[in-house]
């Protein structure tokens, strides 16, 4: 099942997972930080994609923190 979720929403979420026990705006803030740093332009362009398109079963925390990404 995990094969059809595309793997920049698959990392994003685990990351928000990892992150949630922070308040929402510092987990928010946290994970834009997080997506900054390591991943590669084209990934975060991708998940900038799917936050845009919609995608179902993003965490919000990962829709929050897209939003925050320069």
């Amino acid at each position: 099942m995990t094969a059809t979720v595309p793997a920049e929403c698959r990392m994003a979420n685990d990351i928000a997972r990892n992150l949630a026990y922070l308040p929402a705006d510092q987990a928010a803030e946290a994970i834009a930080g997080h997506i900054q740093r390591f991943w590669d332009p084209r990934m975060r362009s991708r998940l900038s994609g799917f936050v845009e398109a919609g995608a179902d079963g993003l965490d919000p925390l990962v829709v929050a923190a897209v939003a925050r990404l320069p």
